[in-house]
């Protein structure tokens, strides 16, 4: 069979090593897999297809320096992960058998119990068989956080096959966003790093949920994806019918053809493992030091760390050469013109380092303060109808009040002036139409809160390049909100003593758990301006996927979620919160709404402020395209956000509902946060369409008013 495009030049400077336990795995693996009834009589494979497979040599190439009985369990890991997929393709993708596909998977499960002494079901089927007698052997020697971890990546990876169940049958193809995020889950790759982890260190409990460690296992699982995809194209899309491959979102998206498609998927790989690198480097050993971390447990975040890079270079010779994939001539066409030794394909450093390298520079050499001119808008794709609060003009009144009363308009960032350009209260009345009175004056004093942290520290910290300061700023900030009790901190500046009073206002009478989700969606927040700060220190345009994502958290986003759903009680299940369809209905509003503000704030931030976090620069970046163009791609995938919302909401949500068995009330609780979320966003373009804050006459008129001519008071000074 013909390839439908020539496999392109991957970016792999490590080369791959092979475990001397290779023979050990092959044979141990062969033996277990029978025994557990996945060969012969299962209908899925034959001894002929797992020998093919070779999933020994995956895990040897991956595992290269575990003893032999830990690379036989991995390996044997694999197999059971592997033959789930095609046995839940054969069983339920083929025959698109829903109802049957959620049963299925409802049980696996009961196959992980945290703790050992808790009895698990008899097994049905190979797959129950072969999950129950790997939990048993691996879990003993690790501590209970990461079995916790390992049981949620799990079944991750298992429900989330559901989601591609659903795409099939409605014959959907996702948005790159989209696909990114849910092939995390249903490509297992967090599952991998996982057994990383079994194989070299675990990594301390301390560190496991900070941005370095989340970044690396997000980088490694896009990397692992991103080059399956290209691989597997022929396979899944050609043989199998399958939606859920990069190459084929990426083709669909751009309307162009699969070759530029892969190409795209290349360097979008690439992209993904330069982030990993800057992360290991820069980020990583920051972490550890701000967390105290032992001399061993730096060791173990670093043969951590080894253990994902090994697994890359490993997983790419065994794609290579495994019969599972699209490879034909990829050996013969090493960079060396013939060997095909183990980690040939990663031979031509000099060639690949220098196209790598033009990449990564390109990262750091975008030239500040261009003139672009005022912000293209274009026609946005908005199916909701703005509304207003009628207690808005009060509301204005009142936020000015609050601001001189906490010192906010005295320190240099902000002036009357700029607060009614900024005029929060129109974003609040047009996010929350039916809020109280009460309601909208809090709404509004912390989106001014809000909006003026996230002008203040690349002011008064980017300026001097003052990090540190930075860093203890946002520590302060949290120590403002008490989980029980006041605040013991002495506020020495406005930010300070309006968090300190937006605080007690808030959660004068919220439960302690939803004090702490709310406190930890405000520390995301500030946390994520000191990344952007850290970029803009290092004069460094964020990696495409890394920037989308923490764009939500600079956006506030995580903070405007939590406020929408107080009051929702016990009546919706918070497991209900935390279902893929929810998460991707949020995550598909709250894109929206920030790639919204990227457009709107173009000229403001790329002309007056020398940003280097907006959508726009960095798909102009990552592209090597125009401004318009760059638009171009920005819009669309507005546009596919806002369609995936309406189809969530449509198609996936009721599924949810049936799924949890939700009572009326709780149903109506949750169309009415689709209302909250349709509010939320069609108050957000009404309010960037109205205030002077983005407009050009503005902006050249203050342009002088983006430097603060006194540096506010801080806690060390």
């Amino acid at each position: 069979m013909t390839q439908p495009f020539e496999l392109p030049h991957f970016y792999m400077p490590y080369p791959a090593r092979l475990n001397p336990h290779l023979d050990e795995a092959r044979a141990h693996s062969s033996t277990w897999a029978r025994e557990m009834g996945m060969l012969e009589g299962s209908g899925i494979w034959e001894q002929a297809d797992l020998d093919a497979h070779d999933y020994g040599l995956l895990c040897a190439y991956t595992h290269p320096d575990c003893d032999g009985p830990a690379l036989s369990l991995i390996t044997d890991w694999y197999v059971w992960v592997f033959f789930f997929d095609d046995h839940f393709l054969e069983t339920f993708k083929r025959s698109q058998d829903r109802a049957g596909g959620k049963a299925y998977l409802d049980r696996l499960p009961l196959f992980m119990p945290l703790d050992l002494s808790t009895p698990v079901p008899e097994p049905e089927n190979p797959v129950e068989a072969g999950l129950a007698d790997l939990w048993a052997r691996t879990v003993p020697s690790m501590s209970v956080d990461w079995r916790r971890r390992f049981a949620v990546a799990t079944e991750h990876l298992l429900n989330e096959s559901l989601w591609e169940l659903s795409n099939i049958n409605e014959g959907r193809i996702a948005n790159p966003v989209e696909y990114i995020e849910m092939r995390r889950k249903v490509g297992g790759a967090p599952w991998s790093a996982g057994l990383v982890e079994f194989a070299t260190a675990e990594v301390p409990a301390s560190v496991a949920g900070s941005r370095p460690l989340r970044v690396l296992m997000e980088t490694f699982s896009d990397g692992v994806h991103l080059r399956n995809d290209l691989f597997s194209y022929q396979r899944e899309v050609e043989d199998e019918g399958e939606l859920s491959n990069g190459v084929l979102v990426l083709e669909t998206f751009f309307g162009c053809t699969t070759q530029e498609a892969a190409d795209t998927v290349n360097d979008v790989l690439t992209s993904r493992l330069h982030q990993f690198e800057h992360t290991a480097f820069t980020e990583v050993p920051a972490v550890a030091l701000e967390n105290g971390l032992t001399p061993d447990e730096v060791r173990a975040v670093a043969a951590y760390t080894q253990g994902l890079q090994d697994w890359q270079s490993g997983g790419h010779e065994w794609h290579l050469r495994s019969s599972r994939y699209m490879n034909e001539g990829a050996l013969d066409n090493s960079p060396l013109n013939g060997p095909t030794g183990i980690g040939t394909s990663a031979a031509d450093i000099g060639a690949l380092l220098a196209s790598a390298g033009a990449e990564r520079l390109r990262a750091y050499t975008h030239v500040p303060f261009q003139k672009v001119g005022p912000s293209q808008l274009p026609d946005f794709y908005m199916p909701f109808e703005a509304e207003l609060s009628p207690h808005l003009d009060g509301a204005r009144v009142r936020l000015v009040d609050w601001m001189h009363s906490v010192g906010m308009l005295e320190e240099g960032v902000w002036d009357e002036e700029k607060l009614a350009a900024a005029d929060l209260p129109l974003c609040s009345a047009g996010i929350d139409p039916d809020a109280t009175e009460a309601a909208l004056d809090l709404s509004s004093r912390w989106l001014a809160w809000g909006t003026y942290g996230d002008d203040y520290y690349p002011l008064v910290y980017g300026i001097r390049g003052d990090l540190a300061a930075a860093r203890v700023t946002t520590a302060r900030l949290s120590d403002c909100m008490p989980i029980e009790g006041p605040a013991v901190i002495v506020p020495v500046n406005g930010m300070e003593r309006g968090l300190i009073d937006l605080w007690a206002l808030t959660t004068a009478e919220m439960p302690l758990d939803d004090r702490r989700t709310l406190k930890d969606a405000i520390n995301k927040m500030t946390e994520s301006w000191v990344w952007e700060l850290s970029n803009q220190i290092q004069h460094r345009i964020p990696d495409p996927v890394d920037y989308l994502e923490m764009r939500r958290a600079t956006f506030g986003s995580d903070l405007t979620l939590s406020m929408c759903r107080m009051g929702h009680g016990p009546k919706v299940p918070p497991e209900v919160y935390r279902t893929g369809p929810v998460r991707a209905l949020e995550n598909a509003a709250i894109d929206y709404a920030c790639l919204l503000n990227d457009v709107f704030s173009y000229q403001k931030e790329i002309e007056y402020e020398g940003e280097v976090h907006n959508a726009i620069l960095v798909v102009q970046n990552f592209f090597g395209i125009d401004y318009p163009t760059a638009l171009g791609v920005v819009h669309d995938l507005m546009t596919q956000r806002m369609r995936q919302f309406e189809h969530v909401a449509a198609n996936e949500l009721p599924v949810v509902y049936d799924d949890f068995d939700l009572s009326d009330e709780a149903r109506e609780i949750m169309r009415g946060y689709v209302t909250d979320l349709q509010h939320w966003m069609a108050g957000i373009l009404n309010w960037h369409r109205e205030v002077d804050r983005y407009k050009s006459a503005y902006l050249a008129r203050r342009s002088h008013g983006f430097v603060p001519d006194r540096v506010p008071a801080m806690p060390f000074a």
